[in-house]
């Protein structure tokens, strides 16, 4: 590799979903003139993040209609851009915070940067079966990883639903689903669930729910009109295998953080999700901050993420500001040259 050109900024932000651009707006248009490090098919996923992989998103407001998530996340980059974000797609492959400024590299450049704000996500962990492809298979056609996301859609309603998993999270999302499905199978290849007792028992208390242990799925089959119609299930303990009639598949199997490319350098948790201050971005290291799915394991959602990608873009500001490492202010870069509030801040 040969030598990386070296760019500077007051801002750094990792990432490309709800939490990054959020960052990325508030910080440009405080006139900070971010760097975005989106990545390039990072962690196997297009920029965008999980929204990518999603179509009607309905429950993030402004859309009153609904949105394909592809497209909403095509906004976020524009908004993004044009409030000046330098936006680069390329991955993260290191990062060295032994000194100020930060420094961030990629295949291209090494970023130095006063405040550097992480947030890379999750990615929901699937299982490979026949059917789950996203090709030639059912996924966002009747299979999706988020309950709380798609369970409401109307393709869901009064079907009969599945979930697979054992945790905590699987018996949340059979409960949301009994809202919506004319019955939620829970299914679990072990013969007994990991969940809290309290949230097995509000689970297996529910009618509508049926709990197959010591199951797998074998294959997802679809209709006519290439929507799931079923899976094929196998008893692990007989080996009998039976046809499970279902329009809906949800796994609820956990999610993976993105910050093994951190290598241990900020303290997160067991799973690795990033351990910030409660109220608050800050990450065990100042002037770094995390937003977004890699510091959340509980809510997970779009909205709460870019929440969390203004808080980190806020508190990167008071740190610049309190430590007098602001670097020349931007000159405006929108089409109107409109006027900005005097700290740099507007609603979104």
């Amino acid at each position: 590799m040969g030598q990386l050109e070296t760019l500077t900024t007051s801002v750094c932000i990792i990432g490309s979903g709800p939490a990054a651009h959020t960052a990325a707006v508030y910080a440009a248009r405080a006139e900070l003139r971010p760097i975005l490090l989106e990545g390039w098919l990072a962690n196997g996923i297009a920029a965008g993040g999980q929204l990518t992989t999603t179509t009607d998103v309905e429950n993030f407001p402004g859309f009153p209609d609904g949105i394909m998530g592809a497209e909403l996340t095509d906004k976020f980059r524009a908004q993004s851009k044009r409030f000046g974000t330098r936006i680069f797609s390329e991955t993260v492959e290191d990062v060295d915070f032994s000194q100020r400024p930060v420094k961030v590299k990629t295949d291209s450049h090494q970023v130095e940067a006063n405040t550097l704000i992480i947030a890379t996500g999750a990615v929901a962990k699937r299982l490979a079966f026949k059917g789950t492809g996203e090709t030639i298979g059912f996924w966002n056609k009747g299979i999706s990883a988020c309950a709380v996301c798609d369970g409401a859609a109307p393709m869901f309603r009064k079907v009969p639903l599945a979930v697979i998993g054992g945790g905590d999270s699987a018996m949340e999302e059979a409960l949301f689903l009994t809202r919506y499905g004319s019955k939620v199978y829970i299914i679990h290849r072990r013969d007994e669930f990991r969940a809290s007792k309290i949230m097995q028992k509000r689970a297996l208390d529910n009618p509508k729910i049926e709990v197959l242990y010591s199951h797998s799925i074998l294959e997802a089959y679809g209709n006519e009109k290439g929507r799931l119609a079923g899976l094929k299930v196998q008893d692990l303990k007989s080996n009998d295998i039976k046809d499970l009639q279902v329009n809906g598949l949800f796994f609820a199997i956990g999610h993976e953080p993105a910050s093994k490319f951190l290598k241990g350098q900020l303290k997160s948790d067991a799973d690795g999700y990033i351990l910030t201050t409660p109220g608050s971005t800050k990450t065990s290291i100042d002037g770094v901050y995390a937003a977004g799915d890699v510091q959340d394991k509980k809510f997970r959602q779009a909205i709460t993420a870019a929440g969390t990608g203004c808080m980190a873009a806020l508190e990167a500001e008071h740190f610049l500001q309190e430590h007098g490492l602001q670097q020349d202010k931007a000159e405006p870069t929108t089409a109107e040259n409109e006027a900005l509030p005097d700290n740099g801040y507007a609603l979104l």
